[in-house]
């Protein structure tokens, strides 16, 4: 008799959820300064500067803004929504200059579990690797973390992505990987799986369908696999189908049968 292998129902999850806001860097305009002259942000960021001395003003050097000329307790405010660099300066006091350098957002990286497939079935007791694979388009995948359902079952930080797991009793099991980048960001993936008890093997039914073909029952556990194997003496086999059962009972025609002595057997495959 030969092992099993499982198989499950695979769960996809969509979340949604409001965009996040951009973040607020404060500058204050002092008598002759900018404090601090510089600050660096995120694309969609903010910039506010408030006017502690006066008269001053906060003045794009390329005409992208110009807050006017103001006095203490005045504040401007611009969302800075493209990457680059912006210098400014007050035109009151032109020696008062500043800039402003706006980074790229974090593109999140991705993450996909190669194996075992959605919904997988197996006999238990069952064993077998998580396989995944992950990227990020504008930095690097520092780390991959697999989890059964809340349990961390290891972490990896280098391709091939990979955990194993062990020795898993009969039920429903979902799995995780959650994939981290240089930046910060996260995505994760999720399947979920079937281990099931394998039910036993009998073969029932048998007809012989001439002129050339043999056929018989033979019962099932669904979601796993078998094979059927023919000899003519007992020694010698040799595979004739493999097949996934569908349902309890599966019933198997052989077309090739020549009227002669044969014998068949029906064998549980191993877990992938």
């Amino acid at each position: 008799m030969f092992h099993s292998f499982l198989c499950g129902l695979a769960v996809a999850a969509v979340s949604w959820s409001l965009p996040a806001r951009g973040a607020n860097t404060n500058i204050n305009i002092v008598n002759f300064a900018f404090s601090p002259n510089t600050a660096t942000i995120n694309v969609n960021d903010t910039v506010t500067w408030t006017w502690v001395g006066s008269p001053h003003s906060s003045t794009s050097d390329t005409g992208l803004w110009d807050s006017g000329i103001f006095s203490a307790g005045h504040t401007f405010t611009r969302e800075f929504t493209s990457a680059g660099s912006f210098p400014f300066h007050c035109t009151v006091h032109p020696f008062m200059t500043g800039t402003i350098t706006v980074q790229s957002a974090n593109i999140p990286p991705t993450v996909a579990l190669t194996t075992p497939a959605n919904g997988s079935v197996f006999a238990a007791p069952a064993s077998f690797t998580l396989n995944a694979k992950a990227s990020d388009s504008d930095g690097s995948v520092t780390n991959v973390q697999f989890l059964q359902g809340a349990t961390v079952l290891g972490n990896s930080i280098t391709p091939p992505y990979s955990a194993s797991v062990s020795n898993l009793s009969a039920g429903s099991y979902t799995f995780s990987a959650v994939a981290s980048d240089n930046g910060g960001s996260k995505a994760t993936d999720t399947i979920s799986i079937s281990v099931v008890t394998p039910g036993p093997i009998s073969l029932s039914a048998s007809e012989f369908l001439p002129p050339a073909s043999f056929q018989f029952s033979y019962s099932a556990t669904v979601g796993l696999s078998y094979v059927v194997q023919r000899s003519p003496d007992l020694t010698q086999w040799t595979a004739l189908n493999t097949n996934t059962a569908a349902s309890g009972l599966v019933v198997f025609t052989d077309q090739s049968a020549n009227g002669s002595q044969g014998f068949y057997r029906v064998g549980l495959l191993p877990n992938p």
